[in-house]
């Protein structure tokens, strides 16, 4: 009887780690979009946007480029609500509009020329 419940215990541990691996492993993601900018203001605000928010582990926008490469945890936040967040933030991603009222409020060096609606 004690090797057949050492035995079930083993089985389990065994399944459960390799189960606890493999989720960790599947949700990191890692994903570039485009996002609209111009400067090293820009930078830190488009950064800035996504420093703290639950699920994103790192986050930088290449000024050049224009393309913020996101690392993040997809169980806990989609890419959809990363570019919304930096929307929120007055910067118009490929995929989300920026909102106006943060575009208005941006340094002049920062107003990008917006795509029209």
């Amino acid at each position: 009887m004690k090797t057949s419940n050492l035995f079930r215990l083993a089985v389990l541990c065994t399944f459960s780690v390799v189960a606890l691996s493999m989720s960790a492993f599947a949700a990191e993601k890692k994903e570039s979009v485009k996002v609209w900018g111009n400067c090293g203001m820009c930078k830190k605000t488009i950064d800035g946007a996504l420093k703290g928010v639950e699920g994103v582990s790192s986050a930088s926008w290449n000024k050049s480029t224009k393309m913020l490469d996101v690392t993040y945890d997809d169980s806990k936040i989609s890419m959809k609500k990363i570019e919304e967040k930096v929307a929120a933030s007055g910067y118009d991603t490929q995929n989300v509009k920026g909102a106006d009222a943060a575009y208005d409020g941006l340094k002049k060096c920062c107003k990008y020329d917006r795509k029209k609606s």
